[in-house]
């Protein structure tokens, strides 16, 4: 059983956020924020130097939702449909039952626990729509914001892996940390 209508995008509501799909009319959104060195420390890639990096990301968030690999929702606040962020799953694996979390938000909206409201959404569409055993995360070490994110919405650190990612032009050790469904449902 697939976890999505491949035609519908799900969208989701919270007290303050409506998480919804990206599309090409959110591009300038996207650039502002992926564009912002602060934003971008631990994101794996170089600021965005153009609005065509925009539009690739969004075409990747596409991919990865029309080839079953994850989801990426767009961060808008109720009443504004500016995006503001994304948050969303990748390397979903239907056979293991687990995917990896991740999100990113405008510098001006952090430190307001949007993040935090976004996750929980996310959580609760990855266990009981996609079924999911487990979700987890790669923080860097130097990024405490989001290890505290992690562990304030009962993620786990099971242990560090040692050069793992190579993204910058370095090798970079990341925290692996976990939830498992019977840990948030």
């Amino acid at each position: 059983m697939s976890y999505q209508n491949k035609n519908e995008f799900p969208i989701l509501y919270t007290d303050r956020l409506v998480l919804r799909e990206v599309t090409y009319l959110d591009a300038n959104d996207i650039y502002h924020y992926l564009s912002d060195e602060e934003v971008m420390k631990y994101y794996g890639l170089a600021p965005f130097k153009s609005l065509k990096d925009a539009e690739e990301e969004i075409d990747w968030y596409r991919k990865i939702f029309d080839d079953n690999t994850g989801i990426r929702w767009g961060i808008t606040l109720k009443g504004n449909d500016k995006v503001i962020g994304s948050c969303g799953f990748l390397n979903f694996t239907k056979q293991h039952a687990r995917a990896e979390i991740g999100a990113e938000l405008a510098r001006e909206f952090w430190g307001i626990g949007i993040v935090s409201e976004a996750f929980q959404a996310i959580l609760s569409y990855g266990f009981k729509e996609m079924e999911l055993m487990r979700i987890q995360a790669l923080i860097e070490p130097e990024n405490y914001a989001s290890q505290k994110l992690a562990e304030k919405n009962g993620f786990m650190k099971e242990g560090l892996l040692r050069k793992y990612e190579y993204t910058n032009g370095k090798f970079d050790d990341l925290y692996i940390y976990s939830i498992l469904r019977g840990e948030f449902l």
